[in-house]
């Protein structure tokens, strides 16, 4: 093994059999063994001495070793528990990295103080969770930068834009509080074992004056979205308790055309939705 902890298939191969692990399906566990993938998630978070980094899924430690390096402080959340006690010892001693056995959904940041100023992800996510866990990390203090490895179908799906059918609530809060570079297509051969699908390297940066959907707005825009077949007007009057807020939201902004769907709609307008969730819960 490298210093940096960077594995070679072969040396990814080894290294499993000699902790007698197999990887688990369930944890989405596919090893990246591409030296130059792991610079490039390096380098797009622009990890530099004394960073916060949070790591989600450490793995064997190829990404974590190359943090380390760059002097970063990381937290990392790893749920194998074969695969956090070889972390411990791989990595036993070394000040910055503070490392925990827990599930991401549950500690989306892993053990990363509350005190901290500013902070940046770097994850390799696996598909059953990410967007469970991106909402978690979308809903508190916003991170400096992400660099998010994912299955190409849910990186489409973070960097959607109005109009495309990947269009959805989190790709709407996204791009309010990032910029979205065309996310970095990463070749099956980059993993072990090798996955069914392509994966894609996805860059986010934070806006200067990112904007935050409140747990209002969010909670109206999942119902609108999970009718959305529908047209918008047809949404607005089936929607129960809800009825009423749309309906105002709608008649605010006539440039919606009532024959809309949800992932027609622009994110301004998205926007407007979450300023009139914003004065439902605070009424003058």
């Amino acid at each position: 093994m490298e210093q940096n902890g960077q594995l070679s298939p072969s040396q990814t191969v080894e290294l499993l059999r000699g902790i007698g692990h197999s990887p688990v399906k369930k944890f989405g566990q596919n090893f990246l063994v591409d030296a130059n993938i792991v610079r490039k998630s390096v380098e797009l978070a622009e990890v530099c001495q004394g960073d916060n980094i949070v790591e989600v899924g450490p793995g064997l430690g190829t990404l974590t070793g190359a943090l380390l390096e760059r002097g970063a402080k990381v937290y990392a959340v790893e749920i194998d528990k074969r695969l956090f006690a070889f972390l411990k010892e791989r990595f036993g001693g070394m000040e910055n990295l503070d490392l925990i056995n827990a599930d991401a959904v549950d500690k989306p940041l892993a053990n990363l103080p509350e005190s901290a100023a500013d902070f940046k992800i770097v994850a390799n996510l696996p598909y059953a969770i990410s967007t469970a866990w991106l909402d978690k990390v979308l809903s508190g203090k916003l991170p400096k930068t992400m660099v998010l490895m994912l299955q190409k179908e849910a990186a489409l799906r973070f960097a959607a834009r109005s109009g495309s059918g990947d269009f959805s609530p989190v790709s709407i809060r996204l791009a309010e509080a990032y910029d979205i570079p065309p996310p970095h297509k990463v070749s099956a051969a980059c993993f072990h074992p090798r996955p069914s699908v392509d994966s894609m390297l996805l860059l986010l940066r934070r806006k200067e004056n990112p904007y935050a959907f409140s747990p209002r707005a969010r909670e109206l825009m999942r119902k609108i979205f999970s009718t959305r077949r529908k047209q918008i007007s047809s949404i607005a009057k089936n929607a129960g308790d809800d009825s009423r807020v749309i309906q105002n939201w709608l008649s605010a902004n006539p440039d919606i055309p009532p024959s809309a769907r949800p992932e027609e709609i622009e994110n301004r307008h998205w926007r407007a939705l979450g300023a009139a969730a914003r004065a439902e819960e605070s009424p003058l």
